[in-house]
């Protein structure tokens, strides 16, 4: 690690994003730099859109990336929101091999819900912990005491006779062209649903819906 340096890169359902990040402070110590996500985003692919960032950033050290399946051993095992060609691939093999570089993966949710209670909202927060990331789908990130319960995938419940992210995503407000009114209570129903489940001390919001909080936050009414 080079002065406690790491190139961040998120692999996302439609933009890859790198930046060079500080893990003591967890600060951002260049801008982020975005490719967009290939079509379809099979593993060659989007290894060499990875490429890409690192050559960006002329980086040279270790990288860690946040990706969008559960993540075993650096195996990816399930592909939600990527192609179904990742399942079953050494995603840490391919991304080290295609970049020269040492290369940690975990689930994307995962490793945001780390950064959170390190350095955001949930620092020295004690009890459960859920982080749900809105975006092309719903991940999650659980923790007791600052345990994570790694690749808890809460977005593929059964929820309304389907998986929960295909009733509450983000991608599903826009492709049935829903006002913030209409989704915010979709999605209020979801967390009600968890709340239900799991009686969290804390729920936290991430991913790109998250910026949008001030229009929907009236509308989520939890205990």
């Amino acid at each position: 690690m080079i002065n406690n340096q790491i190139l961040g890169i998120d692999v996302g359902a439609s933009g890859i994003k790198g930046a060079i990040v500080n893990v003591k402070t967890g600060e951002l110590i260049t801008e982020r730099f975005r490719v967009p996500t290939p079509s379809p985003a099979k593993p060659k692919a989007v290894a060499k859109s990875v490429l890409t960032i690192v050559n960006h950033f002329k980086w040279k050290g270790l990288i860690g990336v946040g990706f969008p399946a559960v993540i075993q051993n650096g195996i990816a095992k399930t592909a939600a929101n990527i192609d179904n060609k990742w399942i079953g691939t050494n995603v840490e093999k391919l991304l080290s091999k295609t970049t020269g570089c040492p290369v940690s993966v975990r689930n994307d949710a995962d490793v945001a819900g780390i950064a959170e209670l390190q350095f955001g909202a949930g620092k020295n927060k004690k009890g459960t912990i859920i982080l749900i990331t809105i975006g092309s789908g719903l991940g999650s990130a659980v923790f007791t005491d600052g345990v994570l319960l790694a690749n808890s995938e809460l977005g593929h419940l059964k929820f309304k006779g389907m998986i929960a992210e295909h009733y509450a995503a983000d991608s599903i407000r826009k492709k049935m062209n829903l006002n913030w009114n209409e989704w915010g209570k979709r999605f209020n129903e979801y967390l009600q649903h968890l709340e239900f489940i799991f009686s969290p001390d804390l729920i936290l919001l991430g991913g790109g819906s998250s910026k949008k909080f001030l229009k929907y936050k009236n509308l989520l009414k939890l205990d």
